[in-house]
């Protein structure tokens, strides 16, 4: 069974489920006034948030894809990444260059996560 859960402007669904496992749509930070690691920050509190209310966590995640308007900033982003997943959680990733996010925007991230059991 397939579940799409928060809907965004009759775009897309922020999420869509399908057999527990989250696929998460494009989280871009809130805060487009603040650096590298500082959106980097945002957009990985965004996901914890979501995460939860989904029931899972950070530990769940399996896949990340990061779009960042400036490779050179990768540096910046993975000190904020290296403080959030444990070496043991750490999921698959890829970076990938963007020409173009929008105004300020430095980085979008997309997810692929599993439910927690169910006890």
């Amino acid at each position: 069974m397939i579940k799409r859960v928060l809907p965004y402007e009759g775009l897309l669904h922020e999420v869509v489920e399908h057999n527990g496992v989250l696929y998460i749509g494009g989280i871009v930070p809130e805060d487009t006034s603040l650096d590298m690691a500082g959106q980097a920050n945002d957009v990985l509190d965004q996901l914890s948030r979501l995460l939860e209310t989904l029931g899972s966590d950070r530990s769940h995640v399996l896949q990340v894809t990061i779009f960042v308007t400036k490779l050179s900033e990768k540096a910046a982003f993975n000190t904020a990444w290296k403080a959030y997943f444990a070496d043991a959680s750490l999921p698959a990733r890829a970076v990938i260059g963007a020409a173009d996010l929008g105004p300020g925007v430095k980085l979008e991230m997309t997810a692929i996560a599993a439910r927690r059991a169910s006890s």
